[in-house]
């Protein structure tokens, strides 16, 4: 991304949130007709499923959107090859070359790919061609520096401030991979700290880099805090970004005060890396109606991407729960409160020092084994933890448990946490949380340390 052009789309895209509501109605209006009218053109599964749904080519322009047949990841995976639009393209080749190449190759047939794992480890693949990772990168960037001029803008830019990323950076991850390619942008430093690092090392590094803005999971950045409320780490920031999980207002109120910065909750999911954003908890999230178009219907809640055409996702169904509320006085675009969001907790352990050190959820949420079917994880005590796993075949088990172990201890080694017992067992069924309906990776209040 060329700097100058940069500042330049950015300043256009932030134009958009001085529109009145009927301007962004019909600016999302317009963005949604040529996308259908796209995906009825070059889209195979979308062309059969509105001729199913008795659409036909000449109402694609009249229906409102309600009319459209909905989706879910489910067939999206089923009918990958027919929905995108990327000529020759082929799911089975994308799957190879993600097991095959190393990080250093982030494309795929001039394609950015994200990689979805999801609760059961079975990979899912989010795709962006470079109009549509472009768009998506102005909207990180204007997301993470919300409720700044752009005078404002150019004045912190100009001083090429230095971001620190937490969170998992060692795979497709399409939160590391875009802010990687902003950051690279808008011409700043930039450090990564990958969950996966002993903690005695996040204080080496942070105060090292001394960073001016802090990217990252709100789990991983309180861990952060935590060593600055302790002395352990000096940092002075101007603004604090947590994406990737549910930001509490417990939580936003520790990080600010411990942070004395700004602090900015960002919203996105792999089908949109860029969905919104909130500043304060009061004034709930605010969503980017010029890039997306979100639908909620019996606490279900659908997506459109109005900017990815090389795989469009028309009311693509979201597991996260919104209640939509008005725009704020002076604003265009539409709020929401998040009712239902990810939010795990953290496998605490005691180290070999008598310190304590953590595996983070989403470090071992990738796990990909033959005949693993689903999985969580239970602490037993302060250096011992299990998984259970619910396997598709009972023959699989022992293969299922000796590939288990051998990567769960890479990752112990690597946290240097190798002492850490480990063990697998096998259960019937992994159930959802009755309360939730979505199941938890981290059973909660089980011998927590």
């Amino acid at each position: 991304m060329n700097y100058v052009k940069v500042l330049w789309d950015l300043y256009r895209l932030k134009q958009n949130e001085k529109k009145s509501s009927a301007q962004m109605n019909a600016v999302q209006d317009k963005k949604l007709r040529r996308l259908l009218h796209f995906a009825w053109e070059h889209s195979e599964y979308y062309r059969h499923a509105f001729a199913e749904a008795g659409i036909t080519k000449d109402q694609i322009s009249k229906l409102p959107l309600s009319a459209f047949p909905s989706i879910d990841k489910g067939i999206l995976m089923e009918h990958f090859d027919e929905l995108v639009t990327v000529p020759g393209l082929k799911q089975a080749e994308l799957r190879k070359f993600d097991e095959e190449e190393g990080m250093e190759n982030q494309t795929f047939q001039n394609c950015h790919v994200i990689h979805s794992s999801g609760s059961t480890g079975v990979p899912g693949y989010f795709i962006y061609d470079e109009h549509a990772w472009n768009q998506m990168l102005l909207g990180i960037i204007r997301g993470a520096l919300w409720n700044m001029t752009m005078p404002q803008i150019i004045k912190l830019l100009i001083g090429r401030p230095k971001i620190l990323y937490i969170a998992a950076t060692d795979g497709r991850y399409g939160g590391a991979m875009a802010v990687g390619d902003g950051i690279r942008g808008v011409g700043a430093g930039q450090k990564y700290l990958d969950i996966n690092t002993p903690l005695e090392e996040w204080v080496e590094i942070t105060s090292a880099f001394r960073p001016d803005i802090i990217i990252g999971y709100s789990s991983a950045i309180k861990i952060l805090g935590e060593l600055v409320e302790q002395g352990k780490v000096q940092v002075e920031v101007k603004r604090v970004i947590s994406c990737g999980e549910p930001l509490t207002l417990g939580l936003r109120r520790f990080l600010e005060k411990v942070f004395r910065a700004q602090v900015v909750n960002f919203y996105g999911a792999s089908e949109s890396l860029a969905l919104g954003v909130e500043t304060g908890h009061e004034e709930g999230m605010v969503l980017f109606d010029d890039l997306n178009l979100i639908e909620v219907e019996n606490g279900v809640m659908y997506l459109t991407s109005l900017y990815n055409f090389a795989q469009p996702l028309i009311r693509y169904r979201i597991s996260d729960h919104l209640a939509l509320k008005e725009p704020l006085e002076g604003s265009t675009f539409t709020r929401a409160e998040i009712l239902l969001g990810r939010d795990e907790d953290i496998l605490w352990f005691e180290d070999q020092k008598g310190g304590r050190d953590f595996l983070h959820p989403l470090a071992v949420e990738g796990f990909c084994v033959e005949g693993l079917k689903d999985y969580q994880f239970r602490q037993i005590d302060k250096t011992a933890f299990e998984m259970l796993a619910e396997v598709t075949d009972f023959n699989r088990k022992k293969a299922v448990r000796l590939e288990v172990l051998e990567k769960m201890k890479g990752i112990l080694a690597e946290k240097r946490l190798a002492h850490v017992q480990f063990y697998v067992r096998f259960v019937d069924e992994i159930m959802p949380d009755r309360s939730t309906g979505k199941k938890p990776l981290i059973l909660a209040g089980e011998a927590a340390v």
